[in-house]
């Protein structure tokens, strides 16, 4: 969308993200990714801390609760998403400015780790389908239906030379 400030942050998750709902019912997960800049000092030969910038998301729906049980404090990520300005006042009746970050995608950093990634039964863009059902639709998604390769054969396919 036009006009809306769009950014990939990588960090780590300062707090389980907390889960709760709306008046209506509706899921969402707040939390806090503490994103770390790192410079290396070449006169001092080492790698050197920049200011920490903390920056508080949000995730909505069925999304949440993904996030919310999949994501735990300490858990380096990487996030994309919307910043959104947001205004209040505080306790002593000031304004303040919030900017957060409206997650569009987020996972896990695979820098430092591995994981093990699990389909949800039903999601947003698959239209609840479950897995097994696709299969039957998308016959080329099933394992060992593919032909076989003709560049695998020798003397099959094209030849070494140049078509022109």
């Amino acid at each position: 969308m036009a006009g809306e400030t769009v950014i990939t942050v990588v960090g780590n998750l300062t707090a389980d993200p907390e889960l709760r709902y709306t008046q209506n019912g509706l899921p969402v997960a707040n939390f806090t990714i503490a994103s770390t800049p790192r410079n290396f000092d070449r006169q001092a030969g080492e790698w050197k801390d920049g200011e920490a910038l903390f920056l508080r998301a949000s995730v909505w729906r069925e999304f949440a609760e993904h996030v919310a049980g999949s994501l735990t404090k300490g858990m380096r990520v990487i996030a994309t998403g919307r910043l959104k300005q947001r205004s209040y006042q505080d306790r002593e009746g000031n304004n303040r400015t919030a900017i957060e970050l409206e997650v569009d995608e987020i996972g896990p950093s695979l820098r430092y780790a591995t994981a093990q990634v699990t389909r949800a039964a039903s999601g947003g863009g698959g239209g609840g389908q479950s897995r097994p059902q696709v299969q039957q639709e998308e016959p080329w998604a099933t394992p060992g239906s593919a032909a076989p390769d003709a560049w695998s054969a020798p003397g099959a396919g094209y030849g070494d030379d140049t078509p022109f």
